[in-house]
């Protein structure tokens, strides 16, 4: 017991943290936190999110590109682009840090389903008439949204005018944060992989349309279920994702 405390407590070599940091970056693009042609936050931003220093994110963005999953383009509206979304290579990566997160991310993602619930409650009882307006047309937006990327953006738009809807700052607070720690681009839904990515847009469609309309039609026992149901999207995608990596070692 004595050693595994002292392994626990000994601090990360940087070695050791550029590797970690690039696991967690080679997942969030296998699982469709970053789809292809999507940017990167700066290596600031993503420090300051991930808690690490610049230099490690720096290394770990140059060991993706080397690997052919990120590249870099310089000048104005430059930066690290996403080109892969999963490749061979990233198995290991992937089944590494799901199985050392898995009850944490399980736990945490329960716990977003049940406040997204909650918001969406909130937001069926507290909605005014722009809010159905501006419900109306991101539903819109995201039924007429290419699939992949331009359909994630418009995913993100619709779940901010339901938070909007609820008049709940504090509420939206929390779930932010809980996201945050599931996902580094909440409050953006995770996308899955190329492979079901059409079919897993089909359902949210259907299960948007059922949400905006409970919201607007103010029948909040049904808009908190429907919510509920919906957010579990992300995690049976993080199950997905670590059975294919399972399966793939």
């Amino acid at each position: 017991m004595a050693s595994v405390k002292a392994a626990l407590s000994t601090p990360l070599t940087a070695a050791s943290r550029v590797d970690e940091l690039t696991d967690r970056l080679v997942t969030a693009i296998a699982i469709g936190e970053y789809l292809p042609g999507s940017k990167l936050p700066s290596e600031r931003d993503l420090a300051a999110s991930l808690r690490v220093g610049r230099m490690t994110v720096r290394a770990a963005i140059a060991r993706l590109v080397d690997r052919g999953l990120l590249e870099t383009q310089r000048g104005r509206g430059g930066g690290s682009f996403v080109t892969e979304q999963w490749s061979a290579s990233s198995s290991a990566s992937v089944h590494r840090t799901l199985s050392a997160r898995w009850g944490s991310l399980r736990d945490t993602c329960e716990a977003v389903s049940r406040l997204h619930g909650t918001i969406s409650r909130a937001a069926a009882e507290n909605r005014d008439d722009d809010d159905v307006t501006a419900l109306r047309h991101r539903f819109a937006a995201f039924r007429d949204a290419e699939s992949g990327l331009e359909s994630q953006k418009a995913d993100e738009q619709l779940h901010l005018a339901i938070f909007a809807a609820s008049h709940s700052e504090t509420l939206t607070g929390v779930l932010r944060q809980l996201e945050s720690a599931v996902s580094i681009v909440a409050p953006a839904h995770l996308w899955g992989a190329p492979d079901g990515m059409r079919e897993m847009e089909a359902r949210a469609l259907a299960d948007h349309e059922r949400l905006v309309d409970a919201i607007c039609d103010r029948r909040a026992d049904d808009a908190s279920r429907i919510a509920r149901e919906h957010a579990r999207i992300d995690f049976e995608l993080l199950e997905a994702a670590l059975r294919r990596s399972g399966v793939a070692n």
